[in-house]
């Protein structure tokens, strides 16, 4: 089986982003809707009729349109929307023949499910997958009375809103659902879309929704019983409770107030012996009425306005129905919660106090842990899909059974059964055998889960690899306390940074020199990687700040020889060096990228020269290798005008541009038309580690060239472009000083335009600015307020 074009039948949000996401991972779509009944008034204006294509296709099309308008963006770059063809319905149905997956996402409406499954089952190819991205209507009632030979390839696969952004993807067989095609799209959507997959049953809401929606109407009612106001439930259940910054409201109003109601409505009718559990207070139904829906209306339990002095967010009161001001009010609990190091003390602290909020988030969190346990036979196939579907789906921190485990199972229970309530047979079942946790580690360090009596280990996918549990195996071959070399197996060695946030130190720089010389001498290759929360932020700002204020200018000046060392030794290195960027990777961790061989990143790696803002100029190599790439791919003989090929290099580091994605960070320059990424962030070390076996095949150290300089004339122009960005008003005086300082060095100094230098010119140039800029104290207070208030200065 293989997937190379889709057809997605309904283009609204959930169907046009879905394509928006299949273009993102190199996958053509169709993407059809109803032909329109009726004339827009521009239309008419135009003359066009009903019977013309363009209005045909204009639903469709109108939706793809607005891909471009969404924030987040769906798409990597707009570019990709080319991939999206549109049509409608009533003429392309036939079109279905063309593509290999088709992708149900209309309106969630049973009758009209059945009819279109129907039409689909004339058109399609024999062997082509169909799927429904149902929230939780039963595939089962969707496709009876179809043939065998259609409902083998069916089944459910439910995407998460936004797709490019929500890992989770519920796969659900059909009744008659071939395993090899749920085994082919389990691996198609982790390896090729990225998701966390998990595998559930064809049950009303699913896995994700149906457990989430035991929450909010508990949260409602707790919120009336208690007293407590809206954004003092949102305090309570953000983060201090391993949850989303936008709590339980603040989510509402994201989803829209209807799609919530509907999601709980779902569940109700679909398990009418629970459906006193999703009964909504009258007040919810009050706001429907009057469309205070959430952030597509612009109210909903919160307003947001614009006022004399901004943006203005006022709270819903539900008892007045009325907006005010948002009023903080402190318990003793949530204090104490938030002082607490880990979630799991956050969360034994949240509950063990003495006030209403204790008393608040222990009644929401308690009927959640017993739902879970009590249904997880019925909706997953164990309990790791629960919790991973929670924190794939909401973006929990921890799943419901792992929130079992942080306050302790037999506490729980004990305290539950204190309180006059009932224990899941799960639960029973679990401490029965004399068991603590749902889940344990092995004596190899492996996760293991509890289910029907003992304990198994956790499936791992073949492309994920841990640097953690590697360390815990001895994979360690080198290390000091900034950066390890690991042993990633078949002849490949791993540089991990693991300084404080990744930053590039002293002990960094020497694993990078050591690391180069042990893989040159026993390793076919070496990946640059990690699995912290960031890549690399570049250099220690606060060592460097330190030093200048004491004047060590001599020990600065060595250390960023070193760096530049280190990085120009990963460029020239005799062994294939393949970098593995992810999140935020600025800085010298986009030089470090920038030396290596190849990048292998992630999909969403934020990768920039940010050194601008801190009123410095690239000195790891940076602003030399911009230089260098400026006249790259250039044929002998073509002629092109050096200002244009040097002002885009010039731009992106005097802005400070960070890529919002790997896509773009291709086209602001960082990544080379042979770099790629990966769509799954827990694939990028082993993707990386295939790269440098593929590349020690027949490897070839770079050889060192001559750069050609720019010369006086591009200085001249990029100088006149921070001129008129100053006299715009644009930029700050200080601004157009750090942009005429980058231009004198990127263009090569006073070297004549044509000269042909060595690299190692570029970068004494570039260090000699960097340390002239990092006397001045405009740059040092541009170093002191990113350093105290997290956000650039431009003083």
């Amino acid at each position: 089986m293989q997937i190379y074009k889709v057809a997605v039948i309904g283009s609204g949000v959930m169907g046009s982003t879905i394509a928006a996401h299949l273009a993102n991972a190199g996958i053509r779509s169709l993407l059809l809707d109803i032909a329109p009944t009726k004339l827009s008034a521009k239309e008419e204006a135009a003359g066009l009729t009903l019977e013309d294509r363009k209005v045909r296709n204009s639903i469709a099309e109108i939706n793809k349109g607005n891909l471009e308008k969404m924030n987040p963006a769906p798409l990597l770059v707009p570019e990709f929307a080319e991939r999206i063809e549109v049509g409608n319905l009533s003429d392309d149905l036939a079109r279905l023949n063309e593509v290999d997956w088709v992708i149900e996402v209309v309106v969630e409406r049973h009758d009209i499910k059945v009819d279109l499954f129907r039409k689909i089952a004339n058109h399609v190819r024999p062997g082509t997958i169909v799927t429904s991205n149902t929230s939780g209507i039963s595939l089962k009632s969707m496709v009876e009375g179809l043939p065998e030979s259609f409902t083998q390839f069916f089944l459910g696969t439910h995407f998460f809103n936004p797709p490019r952004y929500m890992k989770l993807l519920e796969i659900i067989p059909g009744p008659n659902t071939d395993p090899e095609v749920i085994k082919f799209l389990c691996e198609f959507g982790e390896r090729v879309l990225g998701k966390g997959v998990v595998m559930a049953k064809d049950t009303p809401n699913f896995i994700a929704n149906r457990i989430g929606a035991i929450g909010s109407p508990v949260v409602l009612r707790e919120m009336l019983r208690t007293g407590l106001t809206v954004d003092e439930v949102d305090a309570l259940t953000g983060p201090v409770m391993g949850r989303p910054k936008s709590a339980s409201f603040r989510t509402i109003d994201l989803v829209g107030l209807d799609t919530f109601i509907h999601s709980n409505n779902n569940v109700a009718e679909g398990v009418p012996a629970e459906k006193e559990n999703f009964v909504l207070p009258e007040f919810i139904f009050t706001m429907l009425k009057n469309r205070w829906l959430g952030d597509k209306t612009k109210q909903g339990f919160y307003k947001k306005s614009k006022g004399p002095k901004g943006k203005v967010i006022e709270v819903l009161d539900v008892q007045t129905m009325t907006y005010g001001q948002q009023k903080s009010r402190n318990f003793a609990s949530l204090e104490k919660a938030k002082a607490a190091r880990s979630l799991p003390e956050k969360l034994r602290t949240l509950v063990s106090g003495d006030d209403v909020g204790t008393e608040f988030a222990w009644n929401v969190l308690k009927p959640s842990l017993l739902y879970a346990a009590t249904i997880v036979k019925d909706i997953a196939d164990n309990i790791t899909g629960i919790d991973e579907a929670m924190r794939w789906g909401y973006n929990w921190e921890m799943g419901p059974f792992e929130i079992w485990d942080a306050l302790g199972v037999k506490a729980t229970a004990d305290r539950i059964v204190a309180e006059g309530g009932t224990i899941p047979p799960l639960v029973e079942e679990l401490l029965g055998k004399g068991y603590e946790s749902f889940y344990q580690k092995t004596e190899a360090g492996h996760m293991a889960y509890y289910e029907n009596g003992n304990y198994h280990r956790k499936a791992i996918s073949p492309y994920s690899f841990s640097l953690k549990q590697a360390h815990k195996a001895g994979k360690e071959i080198l290390g000091n306390a900034g950066a390890s070399l690991m042993d990633l197996g078949d002849g490949v060695a791993c540089l991990e940074f693991r300084s404080p946030n990744n930053s590039i130190n002293e002990d960094v720089v020497n694993m990078i020199n050591k690391s180069l010389e042990e893989v040159e001498k026993n390793y076919l290759g070496m990946v640059i990687g990690n699995q912290g929360k960031n890549f690399c932020v570049g250099a220690n700002l606060f060592l460097i700040l330190q030093e200048a204020e004491k004047g060590n200018w001599k020990d600065l000046d060595i250390g960023v020889r070193e760096l530049q060392n280190a990085t120009n030794a990963l460029k020239y290195a005799k062994k294939p060096v393949v970098a593995a960027p992810f999140g935020m990777t600025l800085g010298g961790g986009a030089e470090i990228c920038l030396h290596s061989h190849v990048i292998q990143a992630s999909s969403e790696t934020y990768m920039g020269l940010v050194e601008l803002g801190v009123g410095l100029i690239p000195a790891g190599g940076g602003t030399k290798e911009m230089a260098v790439r400026a006249t790259e791919g250039i044929l002998p003989g073509v002629q092109v005008a050096p200002d244009y090929l040097f002002a885009k290099r010039f731009e992106v580091i005097a802005m400070a541009q960070v890529s919002p994605n790997a896509e773009k960070a291709r086209q602001l320059g960082f990544l080379r038309d042979h770099d790629r990424y990966s769509m799954n962030p827990e694939h990028i070390i082993m993707d990386a580690k295939a790269r440098v076996i593929d590349l020690a095949r027949n490897f070839r150290p770079n050889l060192s060239t001559k750069v050609k300089m720019a010369g006086a004339g591009v200085r001249a122009t990029l100088e006149l472009a921070m001129y008129g960005m100053r006299q715009g008003n644009y930029i700050s005086e200080y601004d157009q000083y750090l942009g005429n300082k980058l231009a004198y060095v990127i263009t090569g100094g006073n070297r004549p335009a044509g000269t042909l230098v060595d690299e190692q010119y570029f970068l004494d140039l570039e260090r000699e600015v960097f340390l002239s800029l990092l006397g001045e104290g405009k740059t040092q207070d541009r170093i002191r307020h990113m350093l105290s208030k997290g956000k650039p200065l431009r003083n």
